[in-house]
C-alpha cells in the first residue's frame, strides 16, 4: 500500500520564519495516526526541520542532517548540500522516500533525494500531499494580509486540510527570529 503523510509549509516574513506541519498519516484509505509530529528542532533550536514522506526515512535523514550540521556549524546551506550529495550517491540512502524543509534564521531550503537543494525566492516552501494547496494559500496571504509568518503557516495549513484528504487540522508550528527582515 502507498503511505501518504503530512503537509509541511515554511514562510519567511518580516523578522520571523515559521514552519509547520499537519499530523495525519494514512495507509491506503485508513487514517493510521492523526497527531504525528514531523517538525524537529536541531542544534539547540537554531535549525528547524520538517519532513514529508515516510516517517522512518525522515528520521534517518534527520540524523544524517544533524551530523552534517555538526560538520559544518553555522553553514546550513553547506550541510544541506553535503546531505543531498550523500543521499543521492549512497546505495542505501538513495532509497529513502522523504523531503526535508530546513530553516534557520538566515536560510530556507528544501532538500530532496535527487540532489536538489532549493532556496525559494519568495521565502515560502511547501511539500507533502497538500503542499500545493498550502503554498498557494501562503502566497496569497503574504501578498494580501498583515498576518505574521506563524499565522500564515497556520491558516495555510488549515486551507490545505480542507482540500487534501491526506492533510488534517492537527498542526505543529515552530518559529525562529530572523536577524533582519528579508521579506515583507
Amino acid at each position: 500500500m502507498d503511505w501518504h503523510a503530512t503537509t509541511i509549509l515554511s514562510v519567511r516574513k518580516g523578522d520571523r520564519v515559521a514552519i509547520g506541519g499537519d499530523g495525519q498519516v494514512t495507509l491506503g484509505t485508513q487514517i493510521m495516526k492523526a497527531d504525528a509530529v514531523k517538525i524537529r528542532k536541531l542544534l539547540d533550536g537554531q535549525v528547524i526541520v520538517g519532513f514529508a514522506g515516510s516517517a522512518a526515512d525522515g528520521f534517518a535523514l534527520l540524523e544524517r542532517f544533524e551530523g552534517k550540521l555538526k560538520d559544518y556549524p553555522n553553514n546550513v546551506p553547506r550541510a544541506a548540500t553535503e546531505l543531498a550529495k550523500l543521499w543521492r550517491t549512497d546505495r542505501l540512502l538513495r532509497r529513502l522516500e522523504a523531503v526535508l524543509v530546513v530553516v534557520d534564521s538566515r536560510t530556507s531550503l528544501m532538500v530532496t533525494g535527487v540532489g536538489d537543494v532549493i532556496q525559494p525566492t519568495d521565502g515560502i516552501l511547501a511539500t507533502g500531499s497538500g503542499g500545493g494547496y498550502a503554498l498557494a494559500a501562503a502566497r496569497a496571504l503574504v501578498a494580501h494580509s498583515s498576518l505574521s509568518a506563524r499565522e500564515i503557516v497556520h491558516e495555510s495549513l488549515k486551507v490545505a486540510s480542507g482540500i487534501d484528504i491526506y492533510t488534517n487540522g492537527h498542526i505543529t508550528l515552530e518559529e525562529l527570529p530572523c536577524p533582519s527582515p528579508n521579506r515583507s
